[in-house]
Formats: C-alpha cells, structure tokens, sequence
C-alpha cells in the first residue's frame, strides 16, 4: 500500500529563530507519509530564508514578495505543493509530535475534511483549541462571564474548557489554526481560503465553509502537537485586528439585526476591560467604534512593530 502523499505548508514571517525546531519535529512528527515540506514566506527580513535553505534544504520554498498574510501565504504555499493526498497547515510555532500526522490523515473522512490534533503548550500544559459556532448567547457569555468560564458551562461558551472533551475523538464547529490536516477533496470543493481576512478568523471561516458543506473537523486526540503560540493577547494591534475580524465573520454569516447585537457584546467586553486598564482592549474599543476601520482593507500595516 502507498503512503500518502501530504504537503505540510508553512506560512513564515520573520520566524528565523522557529525554523529549526520545527524542521527537527517533522521527521518524526509525519511517519508512515511521504511528506514534502512548503514555506511561503511573507518578505521576511530577519534570517527566515537563509535559515530554511541551511536546514531544509530540500524543501520547497515560495517567496511571496509581499506580506500577504496567513491565509494568502498558505494559499501560495498549497498552489506551489501541487497535487497532493492532503495539506497540513503548519504555523512555524508548532511541533509536531511522534506520529502526529498519520494519526490526523487516518481520521479523514467524506464527512471530515479537516482533522486536527490534541495541542499542548510550551510547558506541556492542554491548550483550549476546540471551538463552537459563534453565536448572540456565547459572546454575550464571553462578555459578562469570560469565555473560559462560559466555555466549562455546557455549550454556553465559544471555546470549548472542559477537559474531558478533549479525551475523545468527536465532531467541533471549528479549531484554531496552527495545525490542521485538510483533505485534497475538501481543498477542492471548499476552495482556497479567504484572504480578505489576512489575520484571524480565517480558519474559522474555512472550517465552517467546510462544514457547511458536510465535510466538517474531526478533533483527533491521538495525534499530538506542540504550539509555542504568538502575542495577540499582549499586542494591542493584533487583538484589534482578531476582535474586528471576529465581528466581520459573524456579519457576514449573519442578518444586520444580530450582527449589531453581537458588535455590542463585542462593545461591552471590551470596553468593560479598559475600563481596567487593558490596553488591548483600549486599542480594540477605539477600532470597533470606528466605521473606517472596519472598512480598512486588512494588511501588513496592522502589523508595523508586531512580531509574530
């Protein structure tokens, strides 16, 4: 029996010092496949491509010339792969662990797409990396409880915060986006991802795209990977960017009557935590009362003086 083919595609930005651990996990991480490695690299000015041509020199590498953000680099990253069995999204903050990706390319399904794995921290501590369907009854939890909170009350909260769901395999609405295995028919019928959003959502909107077309996430605790995970909680431009695009899906799955109760939910979390003095949720406030904003196109101009 052939093994399959799986492109593991990699979206670099200024990620030098992240390259070598995670060529290193690979090996390992994809057993029992014939892999081949994708970087698309977001114009990096630090070491990131003099680092993947001294230690993955074989792999396949796209510089895009531009800052196109995630879901514009994976894109580029899985035209450059080619025609493959499946495409592991990869942040370059991620390891994968022993038998990671066979585990997750077993799980596939016609009714699961997209599969992804139990992940774990930096210290080996659970990370909450389920999600629910954003609704009006989970962000106004979120607002007035906290979402960790609301997400150990049975469904009530969008982040799914009861380890026990996490002990067995099951069906979510969506996860988040440092590591998810998409199958090549999924690629197909769902299509490329959606660049308008450039940073966060994106894979929320993909895997509810999936799975509104029958071919949703499976959640894969037998396959295991490790996510350093980025600073969006302590930049003020990056939660600014994740709460409007957070507000921009929900708008856009939704009719305009919700979608204003959900932006005050949105209005009332943030602005009841700079009230305390948070300052990436002054930054966010400021940015959701401000129509221009919303209409800004997204791009690398949010991210001036944020490493990621």
């Amino acid at each position: 029996m052939s093994l399959p083919r799986i492109a593991i595609c990699v979206v670099t930005f200024n990620s030098a010092p992240l390259i070598r651990d995670l060529v290193e996990s690979i090996p390992k991480g994809a057993t029992d496949t014939e892999w081949t490695l994708v970087f698309a690299d977001n114009d990096s000015s630090d070491d990131t491509l003099a680092e993947i041509a001294r230690l993955a020199p074989e792999a396949i590498v796209v510089p895009t010339g531009t800052n196109l953000g995630y879901s514009g680099g994976l894109n580029a990253a899985v035209r450059a792969a080619g025609e493959q069995d499946a495409y592991l999204i990869l942040n370059a903050d991620v390891r994968l662990q022993p038998g990671c990706l066979r585990a997750l390319y077993s799980s596939l399904a016609p009714d699961a797409g997209i599969a992804v794995p139990r992940l774990v921290g930096a210290d080996g501590t659970p990370l909450w990396s389920l999600r629910r369907e954003p609704s009006l009854p989970r962000v106004w939890a979120d607002a007035l409880i906290g979402a960790e909170r609301a997400g150990r009350i049975g469904t009530l909260g969008e982040i799914i915060a009861s380890p026990a769901s996490y002990e067995s395999a099951r069906h979510v609405d969506w996860a988040e986006g440092s590591t998810q295995l998409i199958s090549a028919e999924c690629w197909r019928i769902c299509g490329e991802w959606d660049e308008s959003y450039f940073l966060y959502s994106e894979e929320a909107e993909y895997n509810l795209r999936a799975r509104d077309a029958g071919m949703g996430v499976q959640y894969v605790p037998t396959a295991v990977a490790q996510h350093l995970k980025g600073d969006s909680a302590v930049s003020p431009r990056l939660w600014s960017l994740l709460v409007l695009n957070k507000a921009r899906l929900y708008a856009r799955r939704h009719g305009p009557v919700t979608s204003v109760l959900f932006w005050l939910a949105l209005v009332f979390r943030e602005g009841s935590r700079a009230a305390l003095g948070k300052a990436t949720s002054r930054a966010a406030l400021g940015d959701l009362l401000r129509p221009r904003r919303w209409r800004e196109r997204r791009g690398p101009g949010w991210l001036v003086g944020v490493r990621i």
